[in-house]
């Protein structure tokens, strides 16, 4: 479906949106959840709400499977759920996320946290600006991007049971690699995104929410291998 979109993008005329109104309500979405994320961590931090989940048995793995369950609940459901429950979805996630980064802040220094938060934001920027402007094939990628975010996977799978923290700092890079080409990838999307869905206005506010979720998704791995590199816990 990807490479169809990428290959039809210059070959349906589009009616609503602007290509540039409709990428900036896409990126709109996205800051939003970053936003609703930090929030919450912020909540959590400040009433010190993160400790009465200790009292939950196992309660990180639970929400680690919530956030995958929502994940793939959306990416399965987009083309059918209506956009109100889309975007229901999508907050879902960034609430979940945010109950997991507020423990990042009894973990790190704000200090390190806003230096990594800056990192990121700044190469995020770089290859959404390679995604939008390059003329790049990026759909040929794809098939070296879905492998490495599954070696990624299954890295952080078999080192919940095995120690390989001596590999970690080199998987670390590889996982920013993988992330900030998805990130240029994802951009161009957006493009053939307006583009094929052009003439379905539901579809295409569909599709924006899908956009704003994957950019999000960038955007916090990003984030984490950043951070796993460059952050030092708290003595």
């Amino acid at each position: 479906m990807d490479q169809e979109m990428m290959n039809r993008s210059y070959e349906v005329q589009v009616e609503g949106d602007s290509l540039e109104r409709y990428t900036a309500k896409t990126f709109g979405w996205m800051f939003m959840g970053l936003l609703v994320t930090f929030a919450v961590a912020v909540g959590g931090y400040v009433t010190g709400a993160i400790f009465y989940l200790n009292y939950i048995p196992y309660w990180y793995y639970a929400l680690v499977i919530a956030e995958l369950g929502v994940v793939v609940f959306l990416s399965a459901r987009i083309e059918k759920m209506s956009v109100g429950m889309a975007r229901i979805m999508f907050f879902l996630y960034a609430v979940l996320n945010g109950i997991f980064f507020s423990a990042y802040l009894y973990i790190f220094d704000m200090t390190i946290l806003w230096m990594v938060f800056g990192v990121t934001s700044v190469f995020f920027g770089i290859m959404a600006a390679v995604g939008w402007f390059g003329n790049i094939n990026f759909a040929r990628l794809r098939p070296f991007l879905m492998g490495g975010l599954v070696f990624l996977f299954f890295f952080w799978i078999f080192s919940m049971f095995i120690d390989l923290s001596a590999f970690e700092t080199a998987v670390c890079a590889v996982g920013i690699f993988v992330f900030l080409l998805l990130t240029a990838y994802d951009v161009k999307k957006i493009q053939a995104y307006h583009m094929y869905y052009g003439q379905m206005p539901e579809m295409a506010a569909r599709a924006s929410i899908f956009s704003a979720l994957q950019l999000y998704l960038d955007f916090i791995n990003l984030f984490l291998y950043i951070l796993r590199i460059l952050g030092k816990k708290k003595s």
